[in-house]
Parts: structure tokens; sequence; C-alpha cells
């Protein structure tokens, strides 16, 4: 009998062409780090200056300088498939929607095989370049079961996509803000705090936050709210908190590098979009043992069990969620339960077991045995 190959260590691409530093810039560095820890070669192929190259550098993951003019920039592909080559590269792993076309041109005349992950719930566009593009794909990733729905209404096959849910790196627990960055926020001792992580962008919803706070703040008077994150429905959010007279309660505070700092030293964690394949900022929140209170958008409900690891509303209705709110802070043994079921799904979430689910995709598409593999369901 002819004994099993041993388990390989590959040598992986992570794909991602965005600019600036969002949930699926952080869930890749996160990846990366947790596949070189398991005797893996990782390179990460990112634009220049932006801040995941910076940072995998700063933690010493070899970074492809990739910057792309358009889409489909024959000479970023040419410069890739030249890297892929000489760096004897197995799997280009693409996590962003422009990465797919660079990774499928790149990939050309190449042994590596290219696997993506989708990170949004939304559909793909019908036209020759997307059949092109995701016909050169070896594996198909979804984050979650709405990512995968959206993949199976624009034509992809239900049976080519495997659904891989992010998660959180649970090494270390998140440390909370000091008092003094508290204060500079607005939120004096004793408030009650509302944290939202979020861009202000449409799918985000965030004027459904505003108008959340504004009902809690009629039943929860003390309560502060800090929203984190930039996008271009910021002027709109902070004229809505003027016309409801919240300027006292709520406090827009742009994209912060202290982040998870303030999400830790929230009393109860809200998240109100319309839609969201799998929001990584809930990872953390489970994480913290927050209470969370969100809107049943996307694959939220696929993290937070509905009275057990947090509450759900509809989305747009700020009513709903802002009753919520005030229930969660005015009933500390809710808060409590809430709290200890967060914690509980946590490990649900951990950025190791996704890996590990990832990995298995790799072996399928591959079809050897790959260190790492976690092959449940």
């Amino acid at each position: 009998m002819t004994a099993a190959p041993p388990p390989r260590r590959l040598t992986v691409l992570e794909l991602d062409t965005e600019r600036g530093w969002r949930g699926g810039e952080r869930q890749l560095l996160w990846h990366a780090q947790v596949l070189s820890r398991l005797g893996h070669r990782v390179l990460i192929a990112a634009r220049p200056g932006e801040p995941l190259a910076q940072r995998a550098a700063a933690l010493g993951i070899p970074v492809v300088a990739v910057a792309p003019a358009t889409e489909l920039d024959p000479r970023a592909a040419i410069a890739l498939r030249r890297a892929i080559r000489r760096e004897r590269v197995d799997i280009v792993h693409s996590h962003t929607a422009h990465g797919v076309s660079l990774g499928a041109m790149a990939c050309l005349a190449t042994d590596a095989r290219l696997v993506i992950t989708r990170h949004s719930d939304f559909r793909l566009r019908s036209n020759i370049g997307t059949r092109w593009k995701y016909g050169r794909v070896d594996g198909l990733i979804a984050i979650s079961s709405a990512s995968k729905n959206a993949m199976v209404a624009s034509g992809l096959p239900a049976e080519s996509i495997t659904i891989v849910r992010g998660g959180s790196d649970q090494s270390m627990p998140l440390v909370p803000a000091n008092r003094e960055t508290l204060e500079a926020l607005g939120v004096p001792t004793g408030s009650p705090l509302v944290v939202q992580v979020s861009q202000l962008v449409q799918h985000k919803d965030p004027l459904t936050f505003v108008a959340a706070i504004d009902v809690a703040r009629a039943k929860v008077p003390s309560l502060r709210a800090v929203l984190v994150g930039d996008g271009r429905l910021r002027a709109e959010v902070e004229r809505a908190v003027v016309e409801r007279s919240l300027h006292n309660h709520i406090r827009v505070a742009g994209y912060r590098t202290d982040a998870d700092a303030l999400l830790a030293s929230a009393d109860l964690v809200t998240l109100s979009s319309e839609e969201d394949a799998l929001p990584s900022v809930l990872f953390d929140a489970l994480f913290c043992g927050k209470p969370i209170c969100a809107t049943a958008a996307g694959g939220v409900p696929e993290i937070i069990e509905n009275g057990v690891s947090g509450l759900l509303s509809p989305v747009h209705e700020g009513a709903a969620l802002g009753s919520a709110i005030a229930r969660v802070l005015a009933n500390p043994t809710l808060a409590a339960s809430l709290s200890a079921g967060a914690r509980r799904r946590a490990s649900e979430f951990s950025i190791e077991r996704s890996v590990g689910r990832t990995i298995a995709v790799y072996e399928r598409v591959l079809g050897v045995p790959i260190v790492g593999a976690m092959r449940d369901n």
C-alpha cells in the first residue's frame, strides 16, 4: 500500500488592490499571519504606501507592489505574473472585486491557482468580463450565506462556492481606551457608552444609527454614543445630529486608529447596516463580551443569535433599534446575559478557524494535503 503524501506547505500570494483600511484588509493581514505561523510562505500584493502594505511590511511580511490604474491594467498584470513565477506561488488569493480581474490575468501561463474571497453580498455585474474572470477562478469562497446567495443569483454555480466565515484575532484581549480619550470624545464618567464602528456609506446606513440614538436617549438621557468611521455620508450624518439636537449625545469621531480600544470601552455595540455580508466588527464585539444591538442585514443573523448573543432589529427601523438599545442599557440582567452569550459565541469566529477552512479550499484546488486544513463543515 502506498503511503499518503505528507501535508504540504505552500507559497500563497494574498492580493488586495484597495486603498485605505477596512475590515477586509484587517482580515487579510490576520489571515496572512496565521498562514505564516503554520509554516506557509506568504506574500501580500498591495498598493504601495497604503495601510495594508505598510502594516504588512512592519510585520516582516514580504510585499509585492501592485498599483493597477484600472481593473484591467495589463502592465500591473504582467508585473504580478513575474512575481508569481519568480516566487513560485502556489495560490493567488484575491480579496477584492477588482483583484479578481488582475489575478485572473496574472495567473495566465503560470502554475498558480486562483482563489477568491468575496466579502460583499452585492450581485455581480452581468457582462462578458465578469463571466471571463470568474471562469478563470479555481476556488470560490463566500464569507456568509448572504454572500453566497448573491453569487448564485449572479449566475455562479452553488456547488462551486464554499462558505468560509471570517474571524477575529483572539490571541490578546482588546485594551479599553483611557479616561482622557473618552472625555475628549464627550463621554463623561458614569455615562453608558454606545459605540458603532463602520464606514459612513449607504450600505452601513449611519442615518439609522442617528435615529436610533435619538430614540434611545429619550429613555436613557445619560447615554453617549461614538460613531467611528468616515465616508461620503459624513456631512449628512453630522447634519442629522444637529437637526435632532444630538450634539451632546453623539460624537462623529471619523477614522481613528484606536477604534478597537473604543469598542472595548463600550457598554453596548451597535451596527445599523442595510446590507452587510458578514461585518467583522461584530467578531470583536463578541470577543469583548459586549451586548450587541444590530439590524438583521445580510449575514448579521449568521453572527448574532437574536436574544442570546445580541438583539436584532429590522433594517432601516431606527425606532426599533433605539428601543433595543434602551432596553439593554436599562436592564443590567439582560445586558449580562447578552454579554455571556457573546463570549460563548466568539469561539465560532476565531481567525484560526477561518484560516483552517480556507486552507481546506486550497487543498481541494491543488488536490494534495495541505498543512493546517480544517475539514469540518
